[in-house]
């Protein structure tokens, strides 16, 4: 039976190239980088290898890197080391409504810590108004958080302009870039943000291991208390080879990168245009163009998502409705229903997200498939029956 990974939003394999470089940091170059004998300096080295390669990549200094476990330990670094570090000067913060649960889940927390935070809205297709944002400031606005790009539409938000407000009214600014490194251009200052948060199995690099990029002169207190590893900012013995693993990924996507994007926007675009062409009552969600590259996502009316993942998944073709953080959920996703989709919409929608390893003959046999999966469940919904 055909194998085929159409969920690479939810985690991407290691590349084999970046497994033979981190190889090495195992069995050999094993040493504590906090050690100043030659096996802790030979690991060290590589600990700042990757951290240049990074800071390059994104436009940023290698000093304003700090190495993590990944994306959500970034998320909750950047809005409680910010929100605490500034509290004196006020307790509000921005965010959206759309966000990945390492960020929302946070904003519930902080909340009950004595700070205010206001969820602004989106419209149809996933996108926040910069000028929402704008009204949502006060006088004890700290900090906003936007994401990048949506994880399970595929919108790309417009970090830009929300920057520029963020910059004029002098507030901290940070945005979870985990959907977008390596997939689309990413530059700090092009985006005017001050916090970045990153993941490394996002793009080809090993899991738990990730970086929050923090602008000079951006106060933040330190998350993990400890050592002085990552300059006294996140205590703990590095991950030296999952460090050097992410350096790896960043440097073949830089190589990549460019090919990748135009390879996988033809076949999203040709998923766009196929789908509700040989399916009728579908709904693309997120935005028709300012999307990311890899990212398919349709609500089909009258059938459930889990259904429809669970009969691909018998044809060999992985697929997912949402976040892999909340796959195990009984209730819709939060970002749909922000949307305005209906539950019954919401819960019947599918994610395709496309990758490295992917080819022609695979989007073929999805096409060919995938219809008569739909049809066949259909004939079984009562919602179907009643239309």
């Amino acid at each position: 039976m055909k194998r085929i990974y159409f969920d690479y939003a939810a985690t991407a394999p290691t590349d084999p190239e970046v497994l033979k470089a981190m190889q090495p940091y195992f069995t050999e170059k094993f040493g504590n980088p906090s050690s100043i004998h030659s096996f802790g300096q030979e690991a060290k080295k590589g600990i700042e290898d990757a951290r240049e390669i990074l800071a390059n990549f994104i436009g940023a200094s290698p000093d304003e890197i700090i190495f993590t476990s990944g994306g959500t330990e970034s998320d909750n670094f950047a809005l409680e080391g910010v929100a605490y570090a500034l509290k004196a000067k006020g307790n509000h913060i921005i965010t959206s409504a759309i966000e990945h649960h390492a960020i929302t889940e946070v904003a519930k927390f902080m909340e009950k810590h004595d700070f205010k935070v206001t969820l602004v809205g989106v419209d149809k297709y996933g996108m926040v108004n910069p000028d929402d944002i704008r009204k949502a400031i006060t006088d004890k606005t700290i900090l906003i958080s936007v994401m990048h790009a949506n994880n399970e539409i595929g919108t790309i938000q417009p970090i830009a302009e929300i920057g520029k407000i963020a910059k004029e009214k002098g507030i901290a600014f940070h945005t979870d870039a985990v959907q977008t490194i390596g997939h689309i251009p990413v530059n700090v200052n092009d985006l005017g943000v001050d916090l970045l948060s990153l993941s490394a199995h996002k793009f080809y690099g090993p899991k738990g291991v990730g970086a929050l990029y923090v602008r000079k002169g951006t106060r933040i207190n330190r998350f993990l208390h400890g050592g002085d590893q990552e300059k006294g900012r996140r205590a703990s013995t590095q991950n030296t080879p999952g460090i050097v693993g992410l350096g790896k990924a960043i440097e073949i996507c830089k190589l990549k990168m460019s090919e990748e994007t135009a390879l996988q926007s033809k076949w999203r675009d040709r998923l766009i245009k196929e789908i509700p062409a040989r399916i009728p009552d579908v709904l693309l969600n997120g935005h028709p163009t300012s999307r990311l590259p890899n990212n398919v996502n349709f609500s089909i009316k009258y059938v459930e998502g889990e259904s429809m993942i669970l009969h691909l998944d018998m044809l060999g073709v992985a697929v997912s409705t949402g976040s892999a953080c909340t796959s195990g959920s009984l209730e819709p996703s939060h970002v749909l229903l922000a949307t305005g989709l209906t539950h019954e919409l919401a819960h019947g929608s599918v994610r395709i997200t496309l990758g490295r390893y992917n080819t022609d003959s695979e989007i073929d046999y999805f096409l060919n498939n995938f219809p008569q999966i739909v049809e066949n469940l259909r004939k079984m919904s009562p919602l179907y029956e009643k239309k």
